[in-house]
């Protein structure tokens, strides 16, 4: 395989260029430990990118104004590495948000001012993005094009108004720092709220590597990329797993050291009708609801005819997850935040990035919540308990994942969350490129660049046409912005779809929000490879 240009290399030689305006919403996190009093985006007078809105730009700013700033929700938030317990006394090296994993929860009520102080305490740069949230540009954590990375020791406050309810996480946009245990749920409450349930269950589904008989992120992307990854924090930061027992075995992957240390994780033979054929690159050892192993899962308690409320979220690096809760039918609510007209189902197809709220009405007894990591042989799981019993054993299956499925072309949006129909004032059409044998995954066969953009206006209609060229599936994240599926009016409203190989997807979405913002693949070392773009508001 020939090496690849990571994001940060692309990053660094974009920067360079004189005169090409890349980095902006920069403050000085950079310049020194504590920069907490910084609560906004650039310094004033930063120039706006080539006749593009500025990240910290008046646009910005006004639409931002336009959200309303409601009262103050004051969050402190700590990255920093952590021994970290998977289940069974399982416990691995990584980083985390704080000494947990998931990282705490984040709740606010829509309307709120949320201010959350991240502290580095990492020996790398890092960053937060708020997936699925339309916030301002300044805001969005992506280091090199709205903002300069949090250095190591320092401080930085993300301010913004949260303007929708919904299920939403925030995760690092450094690297592949988002494959180590850096994401954490961010749940924004309905003040008006019409759903009537009893419980609320919050469910992070991941793939997990770190840690694990010395591999790291950054190791899996070099072997994947063929050398061309960047590097992350050496073996001597990572003791590996303390007892294996009770962990993932994975079909296909190699048993022959990976550059930089650890066993092979390239995944060969893993496929999936559902999506469309190769499941995905990465042989995971270990697959986690709620930061625990199949064999040692976290459980929620609740009593029999309970009305349960459950906000399932996908925060994988290379994994969709299939899930189905043992015994019982599930009623989708909402995909992605918004709203959908309530769709009875078995079982749910969940790509990398996904959200998915279900309503369920608890059944009696022990039930296994099980997340099928599809077309890799392995599951992860967490257990509902209303009664006593035993609780079924980690190899169970329960038939649910092979009942009814919905995925999102098959939702409806409720009369809420309705894009107003409207001719489309631009369209753009992008391709998705590359293959696994190269790893040369990109947007148009163009690795990302942060000054390559596609423009778009405020006020506009856009139509976005997303098309795979490739053999592998990919699920397309756009910052910013919710989008509604079929090209118009009638698709529920996302900000992530999964695109199958050789297929397109159609979106439309109103050009509300001014700024840079990226769209790329959610799968990390797609993105981290190149399959990455940015959608730039003109000025």
């Amino acid at each position: 395989m020939s090496a690849q240009p990571t994001r940060r290399t692309l990053l660094g030689a974009a920067i360079a260029v004189a005169g090409t305006g890349v980095l902006t919403a920069c403050t000085g996190s950079d310049a020194g430990p504590d920069h907490s009093s910084m609560n906004h985006g650039a310094p004033s007078g930063t120039a706006a990118p080539d006749g593009y809105v500025a990240p910290d730009g008046p646009e910005a700013a006004a639409a931002e104004k336009r959200r309303g700033a409601g009262p103050e929700r004051a969050v402190s938030l700590t990255a920093t590495p952590a021994r970290l317990d998977l289940g069974g006394g399982r416990t691995v090296r990584s980083w985390a948000y704080g000494d947990r994993l998931p990282g705490k929860e984040v709740r606010v009520t829509a309307g709120d001012t949320l201010a959350l102080t991240l502290a580095n305490h990492l020996p790398q740069s890092t960053s937060l993005h708020w997936h699925g949230l339309a916030l301002r540009n300044d805001m969005d954590g992506v280091p090199g094009l709205t903002q300069r990375a949090v250095a190591p020791g320092a401080r930085f406050t993300y301010r913004f108004a949260v303007p929708h309810p919904g299920t939403y996480w925030f995760h690092p946009h450094s690297g592949v720092q988002q494959d180590r245990g850096l994401y954490a749920p961010l749940i924004v409450e309905d003040p008006k709220e019409p759903l009537a349930y009893d419980k609320e269950w919050v469910l992070v589904l991941d793939d997990w590597v770190d840690g694990v008989d010395g591999s790291t992120p950054d190791a899996v992307l070099r072997e994947l990329t063929g050398g061309g990854g960047h590097g992350g924090h050496s073996m001597d930061d990572m003791e590996g797993m303390d007892g294996m027992d009770g962990m993932q075995g994975m079909s296909g992957a190699e048993e022959s050291p990976a550059p930089g240390g650890g066993p092979s994780r390239m995944l060969m033979g893993a496929t999936s009708e559902l999506l469309g054929g190769d499941a995905g690159d990465v042989g995971y050892p270990a697959y986690l609801v709620n930061g625990r192993t199949a064999g040692d899962p976290a459980s929620f308690t609740a009593r029999p005819g309970d009305r349960i409320r459950l906000r399932i979220i996908n925060a994988g690096g290379d994994t969709a997850f299939r899930v189905a809760l043992g015994g019982h039918r599930m009623t989708v609510t909402h995909t992605d935040g918004f709203p959908v007209r309530h769709t009875a189902t078995d079982a749910l197809l969940l790509g990398m990035g996904e959200r998915y709220d279900v309503l369920v009405t608890a059944g009696d007894g022990v039930f296994p919540l099980t997340a099928l990591a599809e077309g890799k042989n392995a599951v992860a799981r967490a257990l509902l308990r209303t009664g006593g019993g035993a609780a079924p054993g980690a190899s169970v299956r329960p038939k649910e994942l092979d009942g009814e499925l919905v995925t999102a072309e098959r939702l409806v949006p409720d009369a809420s969350a309705v894009l107003a129909p409207r001719r489309p004032d631009r369209t753009v059409r992008l391709r998705l490129t590359g293959s696994m044998a190269a790893y040369d995954w990109a947007f148009d066969g163009k690795p990302y660049r942060a000054d390559r953009r596609h423009p778009v206006r405020a006020g506009e209609r856009v139509r976005l046409v997303v098309r795979n060229d490739t053999e592998m599936w990919h699920p397309v994240h756009l910052h910013g912005h919710t989008f509604a599926l079929a090209g118009g009016a009638k698709g529920a409203r996302k900000d992530t779809a999964v695109v199958l190989p050789r297929r397109s997807l159609t979106v439309d979405f109103d050009a509300d929000n001014p700024g840079l913002w990226m769209l790329h693949c959610h799968n990390v070392y797609h993105a981290e490879a190149g399959m990455m773009t940015v959608l730039g508001y003109r000025r």
